[in-house]
C-alpha cells in the first residue's frame, strides 16, 4: 500500500489520501539471432496486461543484458533497416573496442550499442490497452553477436 501525504500551504494543514496500488511481476522468453535482431513484443506485453487483472497502470519492460535493449519504433521494414543503418554507422562492428582486447568475445559494439538505447522502457495503460500511437510498437533489440536465449523482466504496477 502507497501512502501519499500532501502538505497544504499552511504547516498544520495536512491531507493523507491512501491508496492500493498492486504489483505483479512475470517474464517474456525470446530466441534472438543476435547482430542486431529486431523483434516486435508488442502483443505479449498486450496480453501480459490483458492477463494481469489490473486496468490501469504502468508496465515497465527490463532486459538483463548489457547486449541487448529496448524502445519503440513503427515496425516496418523501412524503419527497421534504418534503425540498423544508424548503429552501423555511429557504432561500427568492425573497429577497435577496447572490451574485445580485454575480453576476446568481439562484441565490444554490443555493449556500446545497447548502452544508447538502454535497458528498460515503461508505457501507462489504461481501460486494459497500452497507450502506444497508432504507428508505435514496443520492440526488442539484440546486438550481441550470436544467437540468444534472453528472459526479459515485465513488472506491472496500478489497480
Amino acid at each position: 500500500m502507497l501512502i501519499l501525504q500532501d502538505e497544504g500551504s499552511l504547516a498544520t494543514s495536512t491531507r493523507k489520501a491512501k491508496i492500493k496500488m498492486t504489483v505483479k511481476t512475470t517474464s517474456l522468453s525470446l530466441s534472438t539471432q543476435g547482430n542486431a535482431d529486431i523483434l516486435d513484443i508488442t502483443d505479449q506485453l498486450a496480453n501480459a496486461v490483458s492477463k494481469s487483472g489490473l486496468t490501469s497502470g504502468t508496465v515497465t519492460i527490463f532486459c538483463p543484458s548489457s547486449t541487448s535493449a529496448l524502445t519503440t519504433i513503427e515496425f516496418e521494414g523501412g524503419a527497421l533497416s534504418d534503425l540498423r543503418r544508424l548503429f552501423d554507422e555511429i557504432v561500427p562492428s568492425n573497429r577497435e573496442y577496447a572490451h574485445n582486447e580485454r575480453w576476446h568475445d568481439g562484441n565490444g559494439h554490443s555493449h556500446a550499442r545497447a548502452a544508447l538505447l538502454g535497458p528498460s522502457l515503461t508505457i501507462p495503460f489504461v481501460d486494459e490497452r497500452l497507450t502506444l500511437g497508432r504507428w508505435q510498437q514496443v520492440i526488442y533489440v539484440d546486438f550481441d553477436n550470436r544467437p540468444r536465449q534472453r528472459k526479459l523482466v515485465v513488472q506491472l504496477i496500478g489497480e
